[in-house]
């Protein structure tokens, strides 16, 4: 199971949409994740347990762990290069 932390400014509606957007894209795809939500200032105490990070704003301190930095959940456009681009990182 890979796991994802979803970043936002302050870990209530963006993060949520954005969190379940993916989880519904990434289940279609066959692939077995756990995506947890979080502020983005939380993102360097949490990033180390997880093996991406996906944010919808600027954040420091990710550990090492890759970082997709997107709207496109929340927009549509580009979302399907996004998951893509994501799907990549965890293979």
């Amino acid at each position: 199971m890979k796991k994802i932390l979803v970043a936002c400014g302050t870990a209530i509606a963006t993060s949520t949409v954005v969190a379940k957007k993916l989880e519904d894209m990434l289940k279609a795809r066959g692939l077995d994740v756990r995506i947890d939500q979080c502020k983005a200032s939380e993102v360097p105490s949490k990033a180390a347990a997880y093996d991406l990070v996906v944010s919808t704003t600027e954040v420091d301190g990710t550990a090492g762990k890759p970082i997709v930095r997107t709207l496109s959940f929340l927009t549509g456009i580009g979302i399907d290069a996004d998951v893509e681009k994501i799907v990549g990182l965890l293979s």
